[in-house]
């Protein structure tokens, strides 16, 4: 007992020797009084908005046109009212008059215009809209459509569809620096691991007394790193914690712990196109041998999250509390692969016709939970005579698995809020073709027939639309083009030193401009 107990006290120590050089590589020192820093894992890859515009919308940088509340509905932003026409194929938004951006220069509705035309000519969530034209029309900006697509307005409270300044561009029209119209203007940056923003005076007027003026923002790749920032102090907000983190900082005299469960689901996304995955009867029993709580208790310590579906409770309107929940049952998943031609060989790993059931799971370490949980998973289909390699990579390593048909499993974090509307997220995972992050090789007209009418908004009752969605989660259910393992639940580490702390569930805001020196 005693020998077993020594082990993680010898590896902690080791982690933290590793971790204080990860944080003097990354050039985090001790806190600055008036400066607030963040740190979570994510890199910054580039300047445009389509690659890491996300942190220049939590960081309250730059803004879009559409923001949402916490529960999802639309708030105005760089727009101040929106209308549709009786059709639906024309959209017609009302910019807020004199506002600025942080180079001095006005937001005009011609560099608003400039920016969404950029955006619509760029691979991202814009493409869903069949946009025919965007336009001016006595000031507002008018969009016109191929077809009704009512989730327009949740399109753009996306990060992609910021507006930057015409100083943010070259000659070419590339993204050369970050101009924009928010609270917080770019002080400094340091690609790819840290920026620093400053209060911009130009929005609001002063900031009351006590509130945050400047603030950091440093990519720390190592969990356990962003864990010892907060606790020394040389942190105020760490995001994207792995459980012993959580445990380490429960009771730390630094930080408080602030959580909320996201729209956020882990899920394994199969190619259905593999030969071995084609058959519906494999799927099911790999979701079968998913020990979902058993996940949940033991490596996120927090039973809540075993995914009985994939639409998390905190989706509204989309969570079925009636849909027959994911089980786990080893006798029946085993008679499931019986019934599909793969009989248990000599090494317990089941065989059909010469060829060996093993399969390639891919993940990657961007969210520190996903390793111990694909750990779990090779270990839950050994059990039932799947064979699994796991390789463990980068997130861009799943879209392009994806796209070169290569991925045979993925075990990925997606989260459904990514557009507030889940519709816009949803056709591009289980769309006629699948998506990067959902669906790949799989044929089924209906769902993306439901989720056609769904975004065209085209229902006499609420009840119409309800039932469509259910259906939707009750095919997706059914079919298992992607098998859900848990949900999430966001937990951030916040120094004692800061009041105001939230977390925004559709992680668009860090909220760092609500917040006040305790």
């Amino acid at each position: 007992m005693l020998a077993t107990a020594a082990a993680p006290l010898l590896s902690w120590r080791a982690v933290r020797a590793e971790d204080d050089e990860d944080a003097h590589a990354h050039g985090v020192g001790a806190a600055a009084e008036d400066v607030l820093t963040v740190v979570g894992p994510w890199e910054m890859t580039g300047l445009d908005p389509s690659r890491a515009g996300y942190m220049f919308t939590r960081m309250e940088v730059v803004e879009t046109l559409l923001d949402v509340d916490a529960r999802g509905r639309l708030q105005p932003r760089l727009a101040t009212r929106w209308e549709t026409s009786d059709d639906g194929l024309a959209w017609r938004f009302t910019l807020r008059g004199n506002r600025r951006y942080h180079d001095g220069t006005p937001v005009t509705p011609d560099s608003v215009l400039a920016c969404l035309r950029r955006a619509a000519g760029r691979p991202g969530v814009l493409g869903l809209a069949g946009i025919r034209a965007i336009a001016l029309e006595r000031g507002a900006i008018v969009f016109t459509l191929a077809r009704p697509f009512a989730p327009l307005p949740w399109l753009l409270t996306h990060y992609s569809t910021q507006i930057l300044a015409p100083a943010s561009f070259d000659a070419a029209g590339k993204v050369v620096r970050i101009v924009g119209s928010g609270p917080f203007r770019i002080a400094a940056i340091s690609m790819p691991q840290q920026f620093d923003v400053a209060r911009f005076d130009g929005y609001g007027g002063l900031a009351p007394p006590g509130r945050v003026l400047k603030a950091r923002y440093i990519s720390v790749a190592r969990a356990e790193t962003r864990t010892l920032l907060v606790q020394s102090g040389q942190a105020d907000l760490a995001f994207a914690l792995d459980p012993p983190s959580i445990r380490a900082l429960q009771h730390s005299p630094k930080a408080v712990l602030v959580s909320a469960m996201l729209p956020r689901t882990t899920f394994i996304k199969l190619n259905a196109g593999h030969p071995f995955l084609a058959d519906v009867r494999v799927r099911r029993a790999i979701a079968l041998c998913v020990q979902r709580q058993g996940i949940a208790r033991a490596l996120l310590r927090d039973p809540d999250l075993g995914a009985t579906q994939l639409f998390p409770p905190s989706l509204d309107g989309w969570h079925d509390a009636g849909l027959a929940p994911l089980r786990t049952d080893l006798r029946e998943a085993r008679r499931l692969l019986d019934a599909a031609g793969w009989q248990p060989g000599a090494d317990g790993i089941r065989r059909r016709g010469g060829q060996r059931l093993a399969l390639t799971l891919t993940t990657f370490v961007d969210r520190p939970e996903l390793p111990p949980i694909a750990a779990a998973l090779q270990e839950e289909m050994r059990q039932v005579g799947i064979a699994v390699r796991v390789v463990i990579g980068n997130s861009s390593d799943i879209p392009a698995g994806h796209r070169s048909g290569a991925l045979q499993m993925g075990l990925v974090a997606r989260n459904f809020g990514n557009v507030p509307d889940p519709v816009a997220t949803l056709l591009q995972d289980f769309g006629a073709e699948g998506g990067d992050w959902g669906a790949m090789g799989w044929r089924n007209a209906e769902v993306p027939a439901l989720l056609a009418r769904l975004a065209s908004g085209d229902y006499p009752t609420p009840d119409a639309m309800h039932a469509d969605r259910a259906r939707v989660a009750a095919v997706l259910q059914s079919e298992l083009p992607v098998i859900p393992v848990v949900w999430y639940r966001q937990v951030c580490a916040a120094s004692r030193r800061i009041a105001g702390t939230g977390i925004d569930p559709f992680e668009r805001s860090y909220g760092i401009a609500g917040l006040r020196w305790a």
